[in-house]
């Protein structure tokens, strides 16, 4: 085990909290083990592993989000998320095999939604040809998560997204009627609905959304009374 997965073992196994780990478990579906530690305390903790002098090399990052990844309480797997979005400017077009083992290995949207938003956007912004390649063929997977990353690496594309490509990618995905799908379909028509409020109504009436994408697709719109 390389040593910066080594500290940060060192760091969090003092602060689990047994009452926190029940109910964890029990929000994520009993899903992972859990030590228990919330977001602010874990990042208080390893704040002195995130800074620049003690980030590991490029070249040990994915063997050690790999180390993170195989551990089994969730909190390492996030752990592991943050350390790619600290170094995610500077990751290479490869790192897109790595995300596709991370996004279908131990999914959930915990994980998945910083992938897909944070990562594979950022490998996208950075190259648009070789990203659009590898997210073709997630977009073709039987993998729900594969297909949820798809619809949601854009979330924060605002002006800049390919509207016409966000709005194909829904259509392909409208017939699954599973959860994680349809709320993601909803999640990005509604952060999409912001920056074109318009074109959002105009495809859910065309495209026929309808029950969960639908409700989550108007969510702000109607809060914000634009319709």
């Amino acid at each position: 085990m390389h040593d910066w997965s080594i500290e940060v073992k060192q760091a969090l196994e003092p602060l689990r909290n047994s009452d926190n780990a029940t109910f964890m478990k029990a929000y994520m579906r009993d899903q992972y083990e859990f030590y228990g530690i919330q977001s602010g305390p874990r990042r208080d903790e390893l704040k002195v592993l995130f800074s620049k002098q003690h980030l590991p090399g490029l070249d040990e990052l994915a063997g050690i989000v790999d180390e993170l990844w195989a551990l089994p309480q969730r909190e390492y797997q996030l752990v592991a998320v943050d350390l790619l979005i600290k170094q995610k400017k500077e990751l290479s077009e490869s790192f897109l095999l790595h995300v596709e083992r991370w996004i279908t290995t131990k999914s959930w949207w915990d994980t998945v939604d910083m992938l897909a938003t944070h990562i594979v956007a950022s490998l996208f912004q950075r190259f648009p040809k070789e990203t659009a390649c590898v997210i073709k063929q997630w977009r073709e997977s039987d993998n729900i998560w594969l297909r949820r990353t798809a619809i949601l690496y854009q979330l924060k594309f605002k002006q800049n997204t390919d509207q016409d490509l966000l709005f194909t990618i829904i259509a392909e995905n409208q017939p699954d009627k599973e959860f994680f799908i349809q709320k993601a379909i909803g999640w990005s028509l509604r952060e999409y609905s912001k920056t074109n409020a318009s074109a959002v109504i105009e495809f859910i009436d065309t495209q026929k959304i309808e029950g969960l994408a639908k409700r989550e697709g108007l969510k702000w719109l109607k809060s914000h009374n634009k319709i």
